[in-house]
């Protein structure tokens, strides 16, 4: 399962401008750069990150208590010093992790994945739309699908609907359809 399509970041492409209308859907990564941007999650991080859900999930009328309830892992410790240091990365600002070098060096190649995989956009999706979700990076048995009314947070906006879609790629792995391998 994967929500937005093909999640393996393509770093050889990450400073290729895209269109304005999606480089500024991204205005939160360009901030978390900054030391500004590390100061605003310090200061308020439940202001930044509240804003981003409702950017990202336009329709998701989320309640105070959802937010409340995800907002204590904003609390962690290393919250910060891991989101900025993802969104430096990301754009080469700042190393990896030395220790899972060799990983990322395989994501590079930015592999087909082989095994059974459901795709899914939300129809709303504020970061980036609707994907078309990549078929070309699935080798195994595969199916896409676009949530109406649902943007980027799919999870918690749609659980019903993430639950069957588990469901159904379990499904695809047992019945070994284009030839994968039954899920265990």
């Amino acid at each position: 399962m994967t929500g937005n399509a093909y999640n393996i970041f393509d770093h050889a492409k990450a400073n290729e401008p895209l269109p304005a209308k999606m480089e500024a859907a991204l205005w939160y990564q360009y901030l978390f750069h900054s030391e500004r941007g590390r100061r605003a999650l310090i200061e308020d991080r439940r202001d930044v990150c509240r804003t981003l859900w409702q950017l990202w999930s336009p329709s998701w009328g989320f309640s105070d208590e959802d937010f409340t309830a995800s907002a204590r892992s904003f609390d962690n410790p290393d919250f910060v010093d891991v989101v900025i240091h993802s969104y430096r990365h990301r754009y080469g600002l700042v190393p990896g992790d030395p220790a899972v070098a060799h990983i990322e060096t395989q994501l590079t190649a930015q592999p087909v994945i082989t095994v059974p995989t459901i795709a899914i956009d939300g129809e709303i999706d504020g970061v980036r739309g609707p994907t078309g979700g990549n078929p070309n990076k699935f080798s195994g048995p595969y199916d896409y699908r676009i949530w109406p009314d649902a943007g980027h947070n799919l999870p918690q906006e749609k659980p019903g609907d993430w639950l069957q879609a588990v469901l159904d790629v379990r499904a695809m792995g047992e019945t070994g359809l284009a030839g994968a391998d039954p899920l265990p």
